[in-house]
């Protein structure tokens, strides 16, 4: 029995980082061996083994062979005359084919190394095409390390999406990769990795027609709706890790891919038409609820806070209303988190104030002020409760918008 270290805890481990990933593979040995030897059988598709004390799981290498379309249509052998460098030749990248075995000696057979030091990704073999998956592992990992993807790669990644092997992708696999690069230090390579193979059509076809898009006449036109999104996401990133928060900016334009800018007349109601996008989007990768419900909400309402100081007090009432802030103010504060990285994300924007998320939290606060236990204190019931708690709250907005106007000099 021979164990070796593989995958991304050796590249982890070669770049100095902490790594979550502990996987091993073991080599010349069978499955009625492993279990000698104490270890438990897991997974049905191919013998992984939880090690008997730390539980850590073990994999008999093994080869693959490409049966059908999907990520799925693998048919698995494992024998122990199959080598280490067999194992990892069916690897995605070379940076994820490396071993190391209990001396810390490091076994490379496809220089992976090199192209951690360079910072490039790199398909171990033409056996990469045979699993879509691997479109959104590199992407991810762009999004990760910041690293190019190899010309030669890109255009097997091309490839897979001109014979229709992208897809093959399901909809759980595809939400479980976007959500861990909305995570990544960079989230916006990712999309534009899959731009730049041709996936993002297919995957995200509402992100994709954003590019080519302008901007509208009052933001500056030098940039496509498209690369304000992809700022948007750095921007974002930058202020949180909150996987919802970004989901929601990367979203929040969905509608002006809809209508050329040429045809945008006043009464168009993008923010609607995007927000009924997301949940299309949402629906088809099952996206949870916490997702789709911020990232509607962010669709539908981020320009009231741009403008929120010209908004009626009605308005800005009922915007907070349906944002659930007297409830949920946690949701307020993931709202205007994406309202102000959306402000943000244009040449030169990304140190400029943003008073208006100031302004929209001040009036959430005055009109939390005006509580239901008051009122009933007071005498009032039933119906009656609700129409003074709105007169009440619509009355401390107005002398907020007041107090304002004044100390801005406006009449």
């Amino acid at each position: 029995m021979k164990i070796y270290q593989v995958g991304g805890a050796v590249r982890d481990k070669l770049l100095g980082y902490p790594s979550q990933d502990q996987d091993w593979v073991v080599v010349g040995v069978t499955p009625a061996e492993m279990l000698a030897s104490g270890y438990t059988q897991v997974g049905r598709d191919f013998p992984v083994f939880l090690h008997p004390t730390t539980y850590e799981a073990y994999a008999l290498a093994r080869t693959e062979r490409k049966t059908k379309p999907g990520y799925t249509g693998f048919t698995v052998h494992t024998a122990p005359d199959i080598t280490l460098e067999e194992d990892l030749q069916r690897r995605d990248l070379t940076i994820n084919a490396m071993a190391m075995d209990p001396e810390g000696h490091l076994i490379d057979p496809f220089n992976g190394l090199a192209d951690l030091r360079a910072g490039i990704l790199r398909h171990v073999s033409p056996a990469f095409m045979e699993d879509p998956v691997r479109i959104l592992r590199v992407a991810r990992f762009a999004a990760r390390f910041g690293f190019q993807v190899a010309a030669e790669t890109v255009a097997l990644m091309m490839a897979m999406v001109n014979n229709g092997e992208v897809d093959a992708l399901v909809p759980e696999r595809v939400w479980q990769e976007t959500v861990r690069a909305l995570g990544e230090p960079q989230p916006q390579q990712f999309f534009t990795v899959l731009k730049n193979c041709g996936a993002l059509a297919r995957i995200f076809p509402e992100i994709a027609r954003l590019f080519g898009i302008p901007q509208p006449p009052q933001y500056h036109p030098e940039i496509d709706t498209g690369a304000h999104i992809m700022l948007c996401l750095q921007q974002a990133r930058q202020m949180t890790d909150d996987t919802q928060v970004i989901f929601a900016v990367l979203t929040h334009d969905l509608g002006k891919g809809t209508t050329p800018a040429v045809e945008w007349p006043k009464h168009i109601d993008h923010e609607q038409r995007s927000a009924d996008l997301v949940e299309l989007l949402c629906q088809r990768y099952r996206v949870p609820h916490q997702y789709r419900d911020l990232a509607v909400l962010v669709a539908r309402y981020h320009t009231h806070c741009h403008r929120v100081t010209e908004l009626r007090t009605a308005t800005l009432l009922d915007t907070l209303q349906s944002l659930d802030a007297f409830r949920r103010p946690q949701r307020l504060e993931q709202f205007l988190l994406a309202c102000e990285a959306d402000f943000r994300g244009r040449w030169g924007y990304a140190e400029q104030p943003y008073p208006q998320a100031d302004y929209f939290r001040q009036a959430f606060t005055i009109a939390s002020q005006v509580e239901v236990a008051t009122l009933v204190a007071e005498g009032f019931k039933g119906v009656t409760i609700k129409e003074e708690l709105q007169r009440r709250r619509l009355q401390v907005l107005a002398q907020l918008k007041n107090s304002s106007m004044a100390l801005s000099g406006e009449t």
